[in-house]
């Protein structure tokens, strides 16, 4: 199953993508109850297929198949009782899958062409970092590049949201705790990330995390290893690799991770990026106004952003 967040007339929803329709998941359940005589149906509906995706995802996975029977239901019905319950594409505005994220968890120097190309030796641990939420933008947004640098770069990188509570996990069990995978772009402004040794500030600036264009459910997509990773510039591979080159994959991160931390529904891991990044490169090459990104990830799909120069920032005193 592919879940979006969608926005129609100013509301964000969750959704499934369904070829080119999207069935409104909250709506259709609620109507799906009613039309069996639920006397509760609204806050059955808001229990186990909430309209947000961060509550559908503490439901696991009854609520992923509570949302199979809304798909059902809404595609054979298409309306009722006054509410449409599918969607053209073209109808809704594309969210990222997870707007607000409880915590973004980045791992460094996981593809190893990328730890080569950086001079660096293979890291006995992940090296990890955040993100915040106010970094998130979705698969139709415009990238933000504000005038506080002139070193804007890419990096193209598979992701994994949490689906369940996990805390010390055993890598035996990891991917019972995915709910499922998306792709990331984690913008960097290079010099600022430089200017200290920790790297935070040049990773956090509003709009470096554009997302989606969905989530591809677990059962869905069962093997995160062997897949292909390619990001273009207009048009111009600058990364290419396969989740196969991890230092660390899916598995060791979920155990290592929530050994740190208790991982929550709606956590979202990016697993590290490739080599070929701008500041990397003889010579350096960084984003600019206009350009377009484009990361193709294998079985789950295509993100693609366009740079956006914002003329005017607040000044910093």
């Amino acid at each position: 199953m592919k879940l979006i967040t969608f926005k129609r007339e100013g509301v964000s929803r969750i959704g499934a993508i369904i070829e080119e329709n999207v069935v409104d998941l909250h709506v259709a359940y609620k109507e799906l109850l009613t039309s069996e005589g639920k006397l509760r149906a609204n806050q059955i509906a808001e229990a186990f297929v909430p309209a947000d995706m961060n509550g559908f995802l503490q439901g696991g996975k009854e609520s992923i198949e509570l949302a199979k029977k809304a798909i059902d239901f809404a595609l054979n019905t298409k309306e009722s009782n006054g509410y449409k319950l599918v969607f053209d594409i073209n109808e809704v505005k594309v969210e990222a899958p997870v707007p607000q994220p409880g915590k973004i968890i980045c791992v460094g120097h996981n593809y190893r062409e990328h730890i080569a190309e950086m001079g660096r030796e293979l890291p006995p641990f992940p090296v990890v970092f955040a993100k915040f939420a106010n970094t998130v933008i979705g698969p139709q947004d415009d990238i933000p590049f504000y005038p506080i640098s002139e070193q804007l770069d890419y990096e193209a990188e598979f992701a994994f949201v949490v689906g369940k509570r996990a805390r010390n996990v055993s890598q035996e069990d990891a991917l019972d705790y995915v709910a499922g995978y998306t792709i990331a772009n984690d913008v960097t402004y290079r010099d600022i990330q430089r200017r200290t040794l920790e790297w935070l500030q040049g990773k956090t600036v509003e709009g470096s995390a554009p997302m989606g264009p969905w989530l591809v459910t677990s059962d869905e997509l069962t093997d995160p290893s062997g897949l292909d990773v390619r990001l273009t510039v207009n048009g111009e591979e600058r990364q290419k690799t396969n989740t196969a080159n991890f230092v660390f994959d899916v598995k060791y991160l979920v155990e290592f991770l929530s050994n740190l931390m208790t991982l929550e529904p709606g956590d979202i891991v990016l697993t590290g990026t490739p080599g070929g990044v701008g500041v990397a490169r003889d010579p350096q090459v960084f984003l600019k106004d206009g350009d377009v990104v484009k990361i193709e990830i294998d079985r789950i799909g295509t993100l693609e952003n366009r740079v956006q120069s914002v003329k005017e920032v607040a000044e910093v005193k």
